[in-house]
């Protein structure tokens, strides 16, 4: 009856092992999202969006140019000012490039950067037009870089 009980008490772990194992599960845990970074992971994937939609502005304009015997939309300064939202009536002194997005001909509507810290009604995208060069630029970019096209 002795060898019974005693082979009851060996039969789990101890609370020493059962600590040992989840603190090394924690370990590889922070070990595998410190090489994730999500914070990096996610700022890289903004700025992806960030360069897609500073091409299809800059496409739009280049498509509107050509349709119109190769001048660009009036609206856009010679100097970088944000672009207008295409759901904001009144544009003031922002770009409105509203002749881009009137019958979808061009764009659907103008996008807008993904964190949304924009001037009020702007898309937190800039555009400039100087000679026969276009450029649209994302101020707003993170991780250092710079987002911009020219053509």
């Amino acid at each position: 009856m002795n060898r019974l009980v005693q082979r009851k008490i060996w039969a789990g772990f101890t609370l020493l092992e059962v600590l040992l194992v989840v603190a090394i599960i924690a370990i590889l845990a922070v070990i595998v999202i410190v090489a994730i970074n999500p914070g990096r992971q996610l700022a890289q994937a903004r700025n992806a969006e960030r360069r897609s939609d500073v091409r299809t502005i800059l496409d739009a304009i280049k498509q509107y140019s050509i349709d119109n015997g190769g001048f660009a939309p009036t609206t856009i300064a010679n100097t970088l000012t944000e672009i207008c939202a295409t759901s904001n009536p009144n544009c003031g002194s922002l770009v409105d490039l509203s002749v881009l997005t009137t019958g979808g001909k061009y764009l659907s509507k103008i996008p807008a950067d993904p964190r949304d810290h924009c001037s009020a009604g702007g898309v937190c995208y800039e555009v400039l037009v100087g000679g026969d060069c276009v450029k649209v630029v994302a101020p707003g970019a993170e991780l250092g870089e710079t987002i911009e096209v020219m053509r």
